[in-house]
């Protein structure tokens, strides 16, 4: 049964180009299906060798079991949208005659708005390098200014290589090999904070010649998802910013800080690569409360202007 998981895990990856969390989410939650049906069979003296021997009432119970761990509903409900997608393939590829996944309801639950913060706490998170002199203070620059000024996914800004920047057209190629590829316009700060960091400061941080990466850490190599998320925090405490601010923080706060300046919902939905349009229309909200911050004594404050809308 293992077998088939992994067999499906790799069919997301190469038929449907998920990724890479998304699959990372799947196989976890496989893994513990897999698990609480080898506790099920033994407490039950059920045989549960081939997937052919899951029904609908196992399913269900494993349902519950999710539900009585306290996860919280929009956990259950991905535990679900896994189990239904391997059961999916499992009938498309005939290895099972009926689909009982296909009945499972997932649980209702509220998504809890984006968070963004204020432009004038981006303006002294994105300053904030500029008080050192190094190559690691050049790239953490210029990723800032890139997160800021294109609202890239955390994965798809790790992913860049040298060769998806063109600094004379002013765009970045991410997601590269996936359908949400898509080419995003620069700004001047970003393209100007990205000149910098490729001229002065990559070069000093290069190991292997032969490395693709943009964003390199002080070892040579690709800068990870982790190791960005640690530069971000450090930033943080140093400017004072005292909520939780994460990468993708950054992401949301380019699109509130973009409709809040009168972008079309369309243009920001293509920015960001949502293939939903009531993905990108929560952030209408967020940018309404956003500009409900930008006040003094309840009169409206103009928020800086530093780039294009």
């Amino acid at each position: 049964m293992q077998e088939q998981v992994s067999q499906f895990l790799a069919s997301l990856a190469n038929t449907q180009h998920r990724s890479a969390n998304t699959i990372v989410a799947y196989r976890n939650d496989l893994n513990q299906f897999l698990a609480y049906l080898a506790q099920f069979s033994s407490s039950t003296g059920t045989q549960l060798t081939a997937w052919t021997d899951i029904n609908a009432t196992i399913l269900h119970s494993y349902i519950v079991a999710c539900q009585e761990h306290e996860y919280t509903s929009s956990t259950v409900a991905r535990k679900i949208a896994a189990v239904k997608s391997l059961f999916k393939y499992l009938h498309t590829m005939s290895l099972i005659e009926q689909d009982f996944a296909e009945s499972l309801k997932t649980p209702k639950f509220k998504k809890s708005l984006p968070r963004a913060i204020r432009t004038e706490e981006i303006l002294k998170l994105l300053s904030e390098p500029t008080k050192q002199h190094s190559p690691q203070a050049l790239r953490d620059k210029a990723l800032l200014e890139t997160l800021y000024a294109t609202g890239v996914r955390v994965t798809e800004l790790v992913n860049l290589n040298v060769a998806n920047v063109d600094l004379t057209a002013q765009t970045i190629q991410c997601a590269e090999g996936s359908k949400r590829k898509r080419t995003v316009a620069l700004y001047d700060h970003a393209t100007q904070a990205l000149r910098r960091y490729m001229e002065e400061g990559r070069p000093n941080l290069l190991v292997d010649p032969a490395e693709g990466a943009l964003f390199l850490n002080h070892r040579g190599q690709r800068l990870t998802r982790q190791g960005l998320w640690l530069i971000i925090k450090r930033y943080v405490h140093q400017v004072g910013i005292k909520i939780t601010v994460t990468p993708h923080t950054l992401r949301h706060s380019f699109a509130a800080h973009l409709l809040n300046a009168g972008a079309n919902l369309r243009d920001v939905q293509e920015r960001l690569g949502h293939t939903s349009l009531n993905t990108t229309q929560m952030y209408r909200q967020v940018s309404n409360e956003v500009a409900a911050e930008l006040t003094i004594d309840g009169k409206p404050v103009e928020p800086p202007k530093r780039r294009k809308a």
